[in-house]
């Protein structure tokens, strides 16, 4: 069996080896929305190397769904050190949301700006008593002549500190069933009335945070969708959350240094890869790597084959890609031993402790959007036809 792309693919893939070779160099330091950072980003689509398939009009490269040219440049990327694009919730999430059901206005106003890396977003979801049933949430939404004013709270909503909008699930029709009364809003986060209050995670940083809304006045045209019909557009977004939470391409980055971590530390003298333990170990990760690698392809074809349906993959995609990386990021901690025990400031930390912090963080994503057990209920009822679990009778 060939396996080979064929010669044009063989050129491409040359002309993103030359790219990444010409730009090795490149360091981004600074902020979330350097000027800097923005000039890569934009470097990048230029050329094709991201936002491949988003139109031109909205800030896209405007290429062609290629889905061998987009795995041959994931590929190249993974293996080299330069800086990769930006992601984040407003890029991977809302950005594909808009494009798909979003106003010609606020593709206009949004998408290539958010793509730029010159909008933050935060995702406006969860509240403390609306985890994995959703639908249940209290955050209202009332309509005062041409303005939508909001009350409530949303929690463990990332990036909320640093974001300058949120995409925004309210409840605009108290008296409809739960899952028809919610509206899809945009949030400018400077809104008079927003209080952000950040949460400790184990992994010692606050990258969640609680969000408060008091009588926040915004737009009435900021809603995506029709009024009461936020649920359709929610799910949009939770399908291109499930694959943003373990996207293969960083997975298979973070395998390469996890490859090349095993062939620099030691036991007794000897390479912890050549450790038949531990090769076992990275053999069996290998092998989940490519196959979360062809389920990712699975995804990306659906962007030429708009009739196939990709939404078990992306299920399957989150189930086990949070599971994938938690164990590969746990796998280095181990190759290092005691210094995979290190935290913080210790001089012989590695790799700036950020094994130890992922390894924490992915132990996290296991529940957040959407835990574990719930992508398997929904892959075995939906996927594969079975029972739905039974609900306990409240006494």
């Amino acid at each position: 069996m060939d396996l080979n792309y064929g010669p044009e693919y063989d050129e491409f893939r040359e002309e993103v080896r030359l790219f990444i070779t010409e730009n090795e160099g490149v360091n981004l330091g600074g902020s979330l929305r350097s000027s800097e950072r923005i000039d890569w980003q934009q470097k990048l689509i230029d050329h094709g190397y991201f936002a491949r398939s988003t139109p031109k009009e909205y800030g896209g490269y405007g290429g062609d769904m290629d889905i061998i040219k987009s795995r041959i440049i994931a590929e190249e990327f993974a293996k080299s050190p330069i800086p990769k694009p930006m992601g984040g919730q407003g890029i991977q999430m809302l950005v594909p949301t808009l494009l798909e059901l979003g106003s010609e206005e606020q593709k206009q106003t949004y998408v290539k700006p958010t793509l730029r890396g010159e909008i933050i977003w935060c995702q406006g979801y969860s509240e403390p008593n609306s985890g994995s049933d959703l639908a249940s949430l209290q955050t209202k939404g009332e309509l005062d002549g041409d303005e939508w004013v909001i009350n409530g709270q949303k929690t463990w909503t990332s990036t909320a500190k640093f974001a300058q909008m949120c995409f925004c699930l309210v409840r605009t029709e108290p008296d409809a069933p739960k899952h028809q009364g919610i509206s899809y809003l945009l949030i400018p986060m400077d809104s008079p009335g927003i209080e952000i209050r950040p949460i400790m995670q184990m992994t010692g940083t606050a990258d969640f945070n609680e969000v408060f809304f008091t009588d926040v006045r915004i737009p009435a045209t900021n809603i995506v969708g029709k009024r009461g019909e936020g649920w359709k557009v929610a799910n949009a977004t939770l399908a291109y959350e499930r694959g943003s939470l373990a996207d293969p391409n960083v997975m298979m980055n973070r395998m390469y240094a996890l490859i090349d971590l095993m062939k620099s530390e030691t036991i007794d003298g000897e390479r912890v890869i050549d450790k038949p333990a531990f090769r076992d170990r990275l053999l069996r990760i290998q092998g989940r790597v490519l196959a979360l690698q062809s389920n990712s392809l699975r995804i990306l074809s659906s962007q030429i084959n708009k009739e196939q349906d990709v939404t078990l993959a992306r299920f399957i995609l989150k189930l086990q890609g949070t599971e994938l990386r938690h164990d590969l990021e746990g796998l280095a901690i181990d190759a290092m031993g005691e210094l995979g025990t290190l935290y913080e400031n210790s001089p012989l930390l590695r790799d700036s402790g950020s094994w130890q912090m992922h390894y924490m963080y992915f132990l996290g994503l296991i529940i957040g959007g959407g835990t574990s057990q719930i992508q398997k209920n929904i892959i075995s009822e939906r996927g594969l036809g079975m029972p739905k679990e039974p609900k306990v009778q409240e006494a």
